[in-house]
């Protein structure tokens, strides 16, 4: 089946199944890597992108359901080349990352997060982000995150 696809402001035209999970066509026909795959079962987060400003793990998510939908990968989270999106910033300045693998989907759902409430407590936080970091990394995800929320609303952060 030919399907319709923007991802990060790209269209694309791609011959595939439509029951193939989103995450296969975002990693091998639109060959952007910083999409994971963790557990295949939407569980971990790993594989977190917005589509149409949702956010949803990709690896069990139809690509047909994504037909003329806005994808946004790790990749397009900032649309300006010079300027990082305050997540981005975030998990720059706090060093959250140990392995990393997982933190393009902490990043995605965080993005996410502060779209839906600019002031997040730590109980916001803890509450609405259900991905795994295997590291365990999670206080410094927290920091970043209301971090960035500082940043987002352009607050000083010291």
């Amino acid at each position: 089946m030919k399907l319709a696809l923007t991802i990060n402001a790209v269209s694309y035209s791609i011959d595939a199944d439509p029951d193939m999970p989103l995450l296969w066509l975002i990693r091998d026909e639109a060959n952007l890597k910083g999409t994971k795959f963790g557990c295949g079962m939407a569980l971990c987060g790993a594989c977190s992108v917005h589509v149409d400003g949702n956010l949803v793990r990709s690896c069990s998510y139809p690509v047909q359901l994504a037909q003329g939908k806005a994808i946004t990968t790790i990749e397009g989270l900032s649309t300006d080349p010079d300027h990082l999106h305050p997540i981005q910033q975030a998990w720059l300045e706090v060093q959250v990352p140990q392995c990393g693998y997982c933190q393009s989907g902490f990043m995605m759902a965080a993005a996410h997060l502060l779209e839906e409430n600019s002031t997040p407590t730590e109980d916001d936080i803890k509450n609405s982000i259900s991905n795994i970091c295997r590291c365990g990394t999670h206080p410094r995800i927290i920091h970043a995150i209301r971090l960035a929320a500082k940043l987002k609303r352009n607050e000083p952060i010291r």
